[in-house]
């Protein structure tokens, strides 16, 4: 789960818990009273003062948050869904881009809150957890594209992408697995809705985390998330920076697609040996025999591939024509068993670009999220200095880029892992 998403959690795990804070004498006479309860102001810390704070709030907009001596201050873990974990702390602890609730009650001026308690998880602690949970999705992640459903038995097969060709596995679940889906027109984790296996359908992608069987042909899974979302490969036809959309020639569907770019949109270009290396493996060749680099442990390698962060606790490979280094399990930084390389992990060290860096005739691939209510897609991941990758072999292309499009999910890094 990601960092915020966590909070929201923890969060409304409080309130549901029902804790009480006792804030002076005036809350006891009343004790016999039951009280009008007021909603709690949840939202990040945007700036301090010496008597107030002022939060980005979760509901929108900005509250002004007043403080007093009274005021109690309380540290708790990020994922927490009570107070026995909590410690006290002082208001001069507090720092901008905490995360905080807020008991109390509306104050006298607009879009003011008084305080009587404020419930913090640390931005460092947020981190930190984040971090953990990213790296766990990463060692102990499984994806790919849905093929069957069987609800009966609480199994989903997908096809994962491996350094030897696709291959199928079986996902359990129980019900213990946390089951989650990302909403239309979405492309963060954090908007992910609680959801079911009848919510999944063939076609859509998964990244699930759990336990990899010893052949990787099966997979327990301890958390999935699912998402439909749409690939396409083709050339620009019409870029729009100030309006943050590019139109695309899909060569699949043999017409143009509008695709809006968000903030949280990634935009990357394959360097010409990485993307050469790619072709021949969709061409079934190795890179020496199409003329390029030397192949190592069944993967071509290249001195400036950009290094891959070792997975599952094995030495730094580099990446090449092994695609995702999703080894036997898979796609999506599937815990690497065969040297390769998360491919994702590739893709966000390359130099991130800008729409305006892309024009007219640029080849490309993209995986966007489908659009709200039949509106236009929104743009997750697009990668160009493809045209190598595409003219090996079209309709295979947008496979590779399938496994990028959840990488962060789950791990609330950069969308905020899923």
């Amino acid at each position: 789960m990601s960092g915020s998403n966590v909070l929201k959690c923890g969060f409304v795990g409080l309130l549901i818990a029902g804790f009480a804070v006792s804030v002076g004498a005036g809350a006891r006479a009343n004790a016999q009273t039951a009280p009008v309860k007021t909603p709690p102001a949840v939202g990040t810390i945007k700036d301090i003062s010496a008597d107030s704070l002022t939060l980005t709030a979760d509901s929108g907009g900005e509250i002004k948050v007043l403080l007093t001596a009274d005021t109690k201050v309380f540290r708790v873990p990020p994922g927490s869904r009570d107070l026995k974990g909590a410690a006290a702390m002082e208001l001069s602890d507090l720092q901008s881009g905490d995360r905080v609730l807020v008991r109390g009650k509306p104050g006298d001026a607009p879009q003011t809150f008084a305080a009587s308690a404020v419930i913090v998880m640390k931005q460092g602690d947020i981190a930190q957890k984040r971090a953990k949970e990213k790296e766990d999705w990463q060692r102990r992640g499984v994806g790919g594209l849905v093929k069957s459903i069987d609800a009966a038995s609480g199994t989903v097969t997908i096809s994962t992408m491996t350094a030897t060709g696709n291959k199928d596995v079986e996902v359990h679940t129980s019900k213990d697995t946390i089951i989650r889906r990302y909403a239309p027109g979405s492309v963060k984790f954090d908007d992910a809705k609680t959801g079911a296996l009848a919510d999944i359908h063939a076609g859509d992608q998964l990244r699930a985390r759990g336990t990899r069987s010893a052949d990787g042909s099966e997979f327990a899974a301890d958390e999935l998330v699912t998402g439909a979302f749409r690939n396409i490969a083709g050339t620009i036809v019409n870029v729009d920076a100030s309006a943050g959309k590019v139109t695309v020639n899909d060569l699949a569907q043999k017409k143009t697609v509008e695709v809006m770019v968000s903030s949280d949109s990634q935009l990357r270009k394959l360097p010409a040996p990485v993307a050469q290396r790619l072709a021949a493996r969709l061409k079934g060749t190795t890179a020496e025999a199409s003329g390029g680099t030397p192949v190592q442990n069944g993967t071509a390698v290249a001195a400036n591939a950009p290094a891959a962060t070792p997975q599952g606790g094995g030495s730094s490979a580099s990446v090449g024509a092994g695609g995702n280094g999703a080894g036997e399990g898979g796609g999506m930084g599937g815990g690497n068993r065969g040297g390769g390389g998360d491919m994702q992990q590739m893709l966000s060290r390359l130099p991130a670009s800008t729409l305006a860096d892309f024009q007219k005739g640029d080849a490309v691939m993209i995986v966007a999220s489908e659009g709200k209510n039949g509106g236009n897609p929104t743009l997750i991941t697009l990668l160009g200095g493809v045209e190598p990758i595409l003219q090996a072999s079209p309709q295979q292309a947008v496979s590779i880029l399938t496994p990028w499009s959840m990488s962060n999910g789950g791990a609330g890094g950069d969308a905020g892992t899923p």
